[in-house]
């Protein structure tokens, strides 16, 4: 059984920081390319960060580019996402993701999905 486990999120000013965990078990996950979304009220399901399951390249959202940062610990299978200089507009549900096939940007090229934990960012 598939399963992922979101955790880190909370309430946090901005200008602040959060790290957010992802930890995956029932699959290979050094294999797995690996995705951070999230989904703010009343708004679709967004990209925000990837990494490669080999290399470790890394890819995101221009919204975050330069504030977030991905990693992962295929030891520990666990995928990170690291949040500095956070904003209200950041405020939303962030779900951790296995990349399955497609653009690395949209969430149906991705499998298995966490059920989220909640960043609230307050001005």
């Amino acid at each position: 059984q598939v399963q992922l486990v979101e955790s880190g999120g909370g309430l946090v000013q901005a200008g602040g920081s959060l790290r957010l965990s992802c930890a995956v078990s029932g699959v290979t996950f050094s294999g797995y390319t690996m995705g951070w979304f999230r989904q703010a009220p009343g708004k679709e399901r967004e990209f925000a960060a990837g990494i490669l399951w080999r290399g470790g390249n890394t890819y995101y959202a221009d919204s975050v580019k330069g504030r977030f940062t991905i990693s992962r610990d295929n030891a520990k299978n666990t995928v990170y996402l690291q949040m500095n200089s956070l904003k209200p507009e950041d405020t939303a549900i962030y779900y951790c993701a296995t990349f399955v096939e497609g653009s690395y940007y949209a969430s149906p090229s991705y499998r298995f999905w966490g059920q989220g934990t909640q960043v609230t960012v307050s001005s």
